[in-house]
């Protein structure tokens, strides 16, 4: 799977605590090797949108659009603005 990032995920990863961007690297790195990771817990998140998502730590998540075999990652931070996100 090829793996990208847009502007507004760039946007909202600056605004994470230097700590979480650092476990964020390592999670984008393991899932460019195995994005089915366990520890990713990579999961579809919308029932008719290609929307997934994967865990960078207990409390933060990262979002992204998937399209052959592309995902583009939009969203990135914590799981309270997460669940948030997914009720829109």
């Amino acid at each position: 799977m090829i793996s990208h990032t847009n502007s507004n995920f760039w946007k909202l990863y600056r605004k994470l605590p230097q700590n979480i961007r650092q476990i964020a690297k390592k999670q984008y790195k393991l899932f460019a090797s195995d994005a089915y990771h366990a520890s990713l817990h990579f999961k579809r998140v919308h029932s008719t949108r290609p929307i997934y998502s994967v865990r960078i730590t207990k409390n933060y998540r990262a979002v992204g659009i998937l399209e052959d075999n592309i995902i583009v990652w939009f969203w990135v931070g914590s799981h309270d603005e997460y669940d948030k996100l997914l009720k829109r």
